[in-house]
């Protein structure tokens, strides 16, 4: 996935695609945020100047899909998560997650929620008819994240199958908030496949990943022109990178 910052413009669509899509619960009341359910998380970052030098820009952030030395993986001890070498996507099983939360101690990108409540779907609200069959309600008490809408690639890839097709189309598997974001902000394909938009845009001087120097290798890239959004990403801190100035004794 390759997300523009330059173009996206903080609407939040992406945000309200992706909890429809995979049947994310909403409560009645939304206003502690520490108990709040969302899978893709919107931040908003400035350059720390007064106006008129003031500029600012949105973070849209779904799971990394850590490629090395998965965190969350590494820590499960319930193996509720794995990271599948064919799909590079790191995946939630909710039926043996245990709701001890080291993984989300561990995530260094705060991808993962915790449910604290059972599925909020009412009849009378008509609620439950927006639900995806494709996607389980979660109960109580487990971690969610996302999956990169891991459901349409088994949709698309059955469909290649019934038209026996081995591999996939750039573009017949797509997430959510990448169909939804109106400003196209959102890029989505195989990193893999040189022939994809998504590995030619990764190539970009402008291209960055989020704490970078962890290691972890996200699969998320990102897109700036601006030089203080792509320091940010990485938590620069000033003086980091400058060299150190020798100076010749005697």
């Amino acid at each position: 996935m390759v997300i523009d910052l330059d173009k996206c413009t903080g609407c939040g669509t992406c945000m309200v695609a992706c909890s429809v899509e995979n049947n994310v619960s909403v409560r009645p009341d939304e206003s502690d945020p520490q108990r709040r359910l969302t899978w893709m998380r919107l931040y908003k970052v400035t350059n720390g100047k007064p106006f008129p030098e003031t500029e600012v820009s949105y973070f849209p952030r779904p799971c990394m899909q850590c490629d090395h030395h998965t965190p969350c993986v590494s820590v499960c001890p319930a193996t509720a998560t794995e990271m599948s070498y064919e799909t590079g996507i790191v995946s939630q099983i909710y039926t043996r997650c245990i709701g001890c939360r080291y993984c989300m101690a561990a995530c260094p990108y705060h991808a993962r929620v915790f449910n604290w409540w059972d599925g909020y779907f009412p009849k009378s609200k008509g609620m439950t008819r927006y639900l995806s069959p494709e996607i389980s309600p979660r109960m109580r008490g487990v971690v969610e994240k996302c999956t990169f809408c891991h459901h349409r690639l088994m949709r698309a890839k059955t469909k290649a199958y019934a038209e026996g097709r081995r591999e996939l189309e750039e573009g017949e598997y797509i997430t959510a908030c990448t169909e939804a974001c109106p400003a196209q902000a959102i890029t989505f394909g195989d990193l893999n496949n040189p022939d994809h938009k998504v590995a030619k845009l990764i190539k970009s001087p402008y291209a960055f990943r989020l704490l970078e120097k962890l290691g972890t290798e996200p699969k998320v890239y990102y897109l700036s022109s601006k030089d203080w959004v792509r320091e940010l990403g990485d938590n620069f801190l000033p003086g980091q990178y400058e060299p150190v100035t020798k100076v010749k004794m005697g």
